[in-house]
């Protein structure tokens, strides 16, 4: 099974850019921790960053048929972006939206996210950590849905 990981704009400056609120890991090292966690219990990743709205959009879409959930830091765009919400509930995969800032003790235009109402759930605050916590809940997502599958398989009656 397959997690992709989608970060948005100006995420590929962390450990350079405000690390009194993002803190001093850089983006590589988030991604191989979180890779590390994921080849542990199995499971495939891919990493994706862009400041571009679109491409984030695009990335989504194409994790159609082939991922089995995302997770997402839409950075700047969790408070703009309907886009990105709308792509994010078109493909219906499951998905976890992750900040390294706990986004509802900041400015007041960063404490409205557009996404969280279309993910599972939302994972803010803890810092580079956060990311770790989301791999986490979604590696937990991704093994219930595998194995509810194959309890529905064993159930339907065999073909004579």
């Amino acid at each position: 099974m397959k997690i992709a990981v989608i970060q948005g704009p100006n995420l590929n400056m962390l450990g350079t850019r405000e690390q009194n609120i993002y803190g001093g890991m850089k983006l590589e090292q988030i991604h191989k921790q979180m890779r590390d966690v994921a080849t542990q219990n199995g499971f495939e990743t891919e990493f994706f960053q862009s400041n571009i709205e679109g491409e984030i959009i695009d990335k989504i879409q194409e994790c159609l048929g082939d991922a089995d959930g995302i997770i997402i830091n839409p950075a700047g765009y969790t408070h703009t972006s309907i886009a990105i919400r709308d792509s994010i509930s078109a493909v219906n995969l499951p998905t976890i939206e992750v900040h390294i800032s706990n986004i509802y003790r900041r400015e007041e235009f960063r404490q409205k996210s557009f996404i969280a109402p279309v993910v599972a759930g939302q994972i803010s605050g803890f810092g580079p950590f956060s990311y770790h916590l989301a791999m986490i809940a979604m590696i937990q997502m991704l093994n219930e849905i595998k194995m509810i599958r194959a309890q529905q398989l064993q159930q339907q009656p065999q073909a004579r």
